[in-house]
């Protein structure tokens, strides 16, 4: 089962929230989520879009798992709420005809580049040169006891545990390219003129440096995924204090975005959280799952 989820003001179609997706045997992995996107308190569209594919059967739940996908259209480009729609459906139907136990870290990165050719040529067919369409993204997939995390640009996947914040992506842009260098310090950063202009995006060309990260999951850790309008206007203690451990994800999320827009409004904000709730951990051996006692 797969859902698209778009824009509008206030909350997604349906009320906003899908509740629970709780794995067909309680032995594995099981979580429950809450997603939301408006438009903010300036803007008169929203170039933000994010869906999730969520599995039918117990072995879909072992052989594929779960994908979060969230991305935010390149504000100032032609057709920023294209390139964001694109780039998700295509990584949606990407997941949904994948392999079987096809390897998570392998995966998303075929996906995210599949969606970056996807949305290419759909600037290609419409006439948009350059990188006159593009879109940031942040994916997560989910499968036995690890999430793996694929994301280009500045749109952000955190790790909630109890009461710790941790940024799971590094911002794709070229004030933290110039940190690596040694061009600016961490503390330079947040002043610097360039926090916003994006190193790397999805449609900028037929390829794109995607990074990958894997991560153990235990249950009650929530994941968020979200785009710049909400990580910029909000701190890690801000997500700490409303996320806190057995919180309400729908409550949470209107209240994230209440807050972002209080704070700012002058961007698209949107979120996916995604709480475990119970895992099945497993270990490798020549890259086949085994259970682990």
């Amino acid at each position: 089962m797969s859902e698209l989820y778009n824009r509008g003001q206030g909350y997604l179609p349906g009320g906003g929230f899908a509740d629970r997706l709780p794995a067909p045997q309680s032995s594995m992995l099981a979580l429950e989520f809450a997603q939301i996107s408006d438009t903010g308190r300036v803007r008169e569209g929203n170039e933000d879009f994010l869906g999730h594919v969520s599995p039918e059967t117990p072995e879909q739940a072992a052989t594929h798992g779960w994908l979060f996908a969230l991305a935010d259209g390149v504000g100032g480009h032609e057709k920023g709420e294209v390139a964001s729609r694109t780039a998700v459906e295509s990584m949606l139907e990407g997941f949904r005809v994948a392999r079987k136990e096809e390897a998570l870290p392998g995966l998303m990165r075929r996906l995210v580049q599949s969606a970056n050719a996807r949305v290419f040529q759909t600037a290609l067919n419409s006439g948009v040169s350059g990188a006159g369409m593009a879109t940031t993204l942040v994916a997560c997939a989910l499968r036995y006891d690890r999430a793996v995390v694929g994301h280009v640009g500045d749109s952000r996947c955190y790790m909630i545990r109890r009461d710790t914040v941790t940024a799971l992506t590094r911002d794709h842009t070229v004030a933290n390219e110039h940190v690596k260098l040694g061009l600016l310090s961490e503390h330079e950063v947040a002043e610097a003129e360039t926090r916003h202009v994006l190193s790397r995006s999805l449609g900028g060309g037929l390829f794109t440096d995607v990074e990958i990260n894997d991560h153990q999951v235990l249950p009650g850790d929530v994941l968020l995924l979200c785009s710049d309008g909400l990580h910029g206007a909000l701190t890690s203690s801000d997500l700490a204090q409303v996320v806190g451990p057995g919180v309400d994800l729908r409550i949470a999320a209107e209240q994230l975005v209440a807050l972002a827009n209080d704070r700012d409004g002058s961007d698209n904000v949107s979120a996916q959280l995604i709480r475990v709730q119970s895992v099945e951990r497993v270990g490798m051996y020549r890259g086949r799952p085994y259970k682990l006692r």
